[in-house]
């Protein structure tokens, strides 16, 4: 917004229309502003130790906030009497200035209020393992209930803290990662409760001393995680050096591959067959796995050996073509892209199919729990050769499990969900030892009701990971099948040759310093509108309802063409333009597509007005792909092709700013009136909900189970009063 004040153009003529949106865009800075300050002098008063600090900078923004409020209050400049009011028109360096104090001041609230967090975390993970160590050491169950129950308390707080970090993460590896850590937590509370309970009940045994061990073992990792994720660093300075999956080594070479056509010197051929070897070395994961099947592992070898053939002629051509760029070696060359490509291609779903048909049979054979089951019993028998006997049968299933973890990470297809891969990895080779011990222990004491209990638990933390297996597969096979990405993005923008078989396409071209002053004004209003359709679109309680779904989509896309107005984003040129009217105009109709079976489900007098509003949203989103297909042929008929595109995706968002409340309204109405509404899907139902799209696999986690941490603690306080 403050970007789009310094940059506006003065012109003589100024309609109404004009100094409203400024005026509204220097009063929404001003508010936007005032709500900032407000959270940081609260977070100075709390910190005495920066208060100074965080004061003068809050007090340098409000500063800022109000001279922007100031300079921009031109609603009135067209009166007469208003001449001598000093504006942005009058003033432009006034604005220049007060944006500046303004970004500075933000930006040193925001450090030192970062400050401040990482440091809570800091002291509450160091309270948390300064307690830990005395639950470790105490001798009488008296003393561990007492002590126990102030660990809680500063778990639940640890949660919050790294709950609340997990959400301000914009880094999305970063935030699977404290994910993961957060949810190995959550389940270790509840592991350390029983495991501790049940060496203090049986001091002598040597099982129930490593059971515990290992859970205290592996809290201590989570929160040293924990502590590297929030102060960005590792121990001893070395760098993370992940695995890289077969997925994200695919992408990478196919990158560069088409990258040939514009530049035939920008890599060596040494480099694209290094990147290929490494490629092929990670499928050896699933040609030496004893649990890929034959059909699998021998197409495998066979597209191993096609891609390494296809690279060889690939090379000779580029080869040629760096010598002498003629005509026909450009085009042997595209097809030989192409071709490398579509091998590339064939590899990634063979493997794909491999990994998830795998995945699938493994968590179909072993969702009846039954080793469990028989531990559990055997346990309680005290026969110490079965239990021996079904820990074997553990040990197997563990590695089947641990292997198909593997295998999964490597197609993915995000960072996220290849982290939720190694945690599951690394749950499966925990878990089965920890319940290994858990069961012998029970089998040494079979009367001993805290050592069933105890082995209970990491049942359940097992059958809890096989559950959520079940949905990281699903989500494996959206993120395949492009249901999902690695973020909300809705740019399927063409790259050279990709969409387009003749290789003679026009040349994309980007607008000019003056066209996109012309056209400055209506990406203005495109922007407010877009802030507009995103306001009414949190106040709706169902964030996965399929019709907020599509309305944030299409903000998002419309944002994106607000800022190719100001020559901005990830819309390059032109075409990149176009391209995206044309999504966004589909996007359009499957929104009226949700719109009609919404009315299917309102009262019969509602229906008529929203049946009328969809035909409209359809009729308009018509119009749009039209004149977004349609040919242009110079710089003058783009540059108006290109406004009136602008122009009717701003009509069909001033449409959707009317639909999304009157469709918030009747949904509210029809479920006070009759709660007919649709059920969420049933796989959702035993999540804990939070105020975030629960999307990704790394934010199930969010509560930490902070309710469930809360009753242990409840339940302890009880057992100590009793």
């Amino acid at each position: 917004q403050i970007t789009t004040l310094i940059n506006h153009k003065d012109k003589p003529k100024r309609s109404d229309k004009t100094l409203q949106a400024i005026q509204r865009v220097g009063q929404a800075v001003n508010l936007a502003v005032g709500r900032f300050v407000t959270v940081g002098e609260a977070i100075a008063n709390e910190n005495h130790e920066l208060k100074e600090e965080m004061s003068v900078a809050c007090i340098e923004a409000r500063r800022a906030g109000e001279t922007i409020a100031q300079l921009t209050d031109v609603a009135s400049l067209d009166h007469p009497e208003s001449d001598s009011q000093i504006t942005i028109f009058t003033d432009k360096t006034g604005v220049v200035k007060a944006a500046r104090l303004l970004l500075s001041s933000v930006t040193k609230v925001l450090v030192l209020a970062d400050r401040i967090v990482i440091k809570q975390i800091i002291t509450s993970r160091n309270k948390v393992l300064a307690t830990m160590e005395q639950l470790e050491k105490v001798s009488s169950f008296q003393e561990f209930v007492q002590i126990f129950s102030q660990f809680g308390n500063e778990m639940v707080e640890f949660a919050h803290l790294t709950g609340d970090r997990q959400n301000d993460l914009k880094d999305e590896k970063k935030k699977a990662r404290m994910a993961a850590s957060r949810a190995v937590l959550e389940k270790c509370t509840m592991m350390l409760l029983t495991a501790s309970k049940t060496c203090l009940r049986h001091p002598d045994c040597e099982s129930a001393r490593i059971n515990k061990d290992g859970v205290f073992h592996r809290m201590r990792l989570a929160l040293e995680q924990v502590i590297e994720i929030v102060t960005d660093s590792r121990p001893n300075g070395e760098n993370e050096m992940a695995p890289i999956s077969i997925y994200s080594g695919i992408k990478e070479f196919k990158n560069k591959v088409e990258g040939l056509r514009e530049n035939l010197y920008f890599l060596s051929k040494e480099n694209l067959s290094t990147m290929l070897e490494v490629i092929l070395e990670h499928t050896e994961d699933f040609t030496d796995s004893a649990y890929t099947s034959h059909e699998h592992r021998e197409h495998i070898l066979e597209l191993s050996k096609q891609a390494k053939m296809e690279l060889e002629q690939l090379v000779s051509v580029w080869m040629q073509a760096q010598n002498q760029k003629t005509k026909d070696l450009m085009e042997d060359l595209e097809v030989a892209i192409l071709k490398t490509c579509q091998c590339m291609n064939e590899l990634k779903r063979e493997v794909h199919s491999a990994a998830t048909s795998l995945a699938a049979d493994l968590l179909k054979y072993h969702t009846d729990h039954m080793v469990l089951k028989a531990l559990k019993i055997t346990g309680v028998e005290g026969n110490l050769e079965a239990v021996a006997e079904y820990t074997c049968k553990l040990s197997e299933q563990k590695e089947q499990l641990v292997e198909m973890c593997r295998l999964l990470r490597h197609v993915s297809g995000t960072e996220p969900l290849e982290i939720t891969c190694i945690h599951a990895e690394d749950t499966f080779q925990v878990t089965g030892p920890q319940i290994i011990s858990a069961a012998e222990t029970l089998a040494l004491h079979p009367s001993s009701k805290i050592a069933k209990e105890n082995l209970e638990v990491f049942c359940e933390a097992w059958e809890s990971q096989l559950s959520d297996m079940s949905l990281l597969l699903r989500e494996i096979n959206d993120v395949f099948e492009g249901r999902r990405g690695e973020k909300r993005v809705y740019l399927s923008l063409p790259r050279p040759g990709k969409h387009n078989a003749n290789l003679k396409a026009l040349k994309p071209v980007k607008l000019d310093t003056e066209e996109q002053a012309k056209i400055a004004k209506l990406g203005l209003e495109l922007h407010l509108l877009t802030s507009d359709v995103d306001s009414e679109t949190e106040k709706w309680e169902d964030q996965e309802n399929e019709i907020v779904q599509h309305g944030q989509g299409m903000s998002s896309m419309a944002y994106s063409m607000y800022l190719f107005t100001r020559g901005e984003g990830l819309l390059k040129t032109t075409q990149d333009l176009f391209h995206q009217a044309e999504i966004f105009a589909t996007e359009g109709t499957k929104l009226a597509s949700a719109l009609h079976a919404l009315s299917d489900q309102v009262h019969d007098d509602d229906k008529p007005l929203l049946l009328l509003e969809a035909e409209k949203l359809i009729s308009m989103c018509k119009q749009l792909q039209i004149t977004a297909k349609a040919s242009a042929q110079g710089k003058s008929a783009t540059f108006t092709k290109v406004d009136a595109c602008i122009l009717k995706t701003r009509n069909v968002m001033t449409l959707l700013c009317q639909l999304l409340p009157l469709c918030c309204k009747l949904l509210r109405k029809n479920k006070a009136g009759n709660g007919c509404l649709k059920p969420a899907p049933p796989w959702r139902e035993d999540r804990i909900r939070t105020g975030t799209n629960a999307r990704t696999p790394e934010r199930r986690v969010d509560t930490f189970g902070i309710k469930s941490l809360e009753n242990h603690v409840t339940n302890m306080t009880f057992l100590e009063s009793k």
